[in-house]
């Protein structure tokens, strides 16, 4: 898989790009993503955050260190969660520039530099993020998005969507853009930004522990005046749920993480209480779509 990278003005000094992985459990994804990012020569280093693997996983990758100059491992002494892994990583990170990357996301190459590139060229704060693909090739859900609200929750996560009256959050369908364009969300599983733009924002919300953290990175990164744009031309392959973590632990903080989201979305204490009102219903949509994939697995195998 070769990355398409649009022609683009280069900057005087070419970034320092620092890659920032937050792994837990990955599995076998981890070594591949690993390799993609030594392979690339334009980036800098890979910054590893062993948030909990195995000890055999532990053992590979401290060999991996001591083979590579270009990696460093930090032990965060157990699951912190995601964010607050990405930050840790990023205060001990060296670069100019961050890529949050999932350790199951095979980067291609150019794709880091491609997506520093095209923030050089935007006030702080930016961020910009890749088009992650599946293994057919197709684009996942999630590497583009609309602005999550709560009439977009309810439209996209019903029927609404499907009618010609509505748009649906989940933007990988519509037609992919010539050039990057500003996009209210793209995916943490490939997210660029600048240190600048870490240090303006205070990067990742470290209450939130897994899901829902790069969408309120994206929404707040907008509210201070900064713009987020998506790469139709970054290549990234992503994998997605490789994680050896049961489902239902995996949704429930997903569902903490939308509970958080639209609690702090309004400053309005009717909000807050209509989203407190929702929030019986939020969770047994979340869990019981976590209980129907289990039961699909251990009866079908898929």
């Amino acid at each position: 898989m070769t990355a398409q990278i649009l022609p683009l003005h280069l900057p005087d000094i070419k970034p320092r790009i620092s890659v920032i992985m937050v792994s837990f459990m990955t599995g076998p994804a981890l070594l591949e993503a690993i390799s993609a990012v030594i392979d690339d020569r334009e980036i800098f280093e890979l910054v590893i955050v062993d948030n909990g693997n195995t000890y055999a996983a532990r053992q590979k990758l401290s060999e991996l260190v001591t083979e590579h100059d270009k990696i460093r491992m930090l032990q965060s002494h157990g699951n912190i969660g995601f964010a607050k892994g990405c930050n840790y990583g990023a205060r001990m990170a060296r670069g100019s520039h961050f890529l949050f990357l999932n350790p199951d996301a095979i980067i291609a190459p150019g794709t880091a530099m491609g997506l520093a590139e095209v923030g050089e060229g935007l006030d702080s704060p930016w961020i910009v993020g890749g088009r992650l693909k599946d293994v057919n090739g197709n684009e996942q859900r999630g590497s583009r998005r609309g602005e999550l609200t709560p009439k977009s929750a309810i439209i996209s996560f019903t029927p609404l969507h499907k009618l010609k009256w509505f748009r649906s959050l989940h933007w990988e369908k519509e037609p992919l853009p010539d050039a990057p364009i500003e996009v209210p969300v793209i995916s943490g599983a490939c997210l660029m930004m600048s240190r600048e733009c870490f240090d303006l924002t205070g990067g990742f919300d470290e209450d939130y522990f897994l899901h829902v953290e790069d969408i309120e990175l994206c929404q707040r990164v907008r509210r201070l005046g900064g713009k987020v744009l998506f790469h139709p031309h970054a290549d990234v392959l992503h994998y997605g749920s490789t994680s050896a973590a049961r489902r239902q632990d995996i949704e429930f903080a997903k569902f903490r993480g939308f509970y958080r989201y639209f609690r702090g979305y309004s400053d309005k204490k009717w909000a807050k209480f209509l989203t407190t009102l929702a929030a019986p219903f939020m969770f047994v949509a979340v869990m019981g779509r976590a209980w129907y994939l289990v039961m699909r697995k251990a009866f079908l195998g898929s």
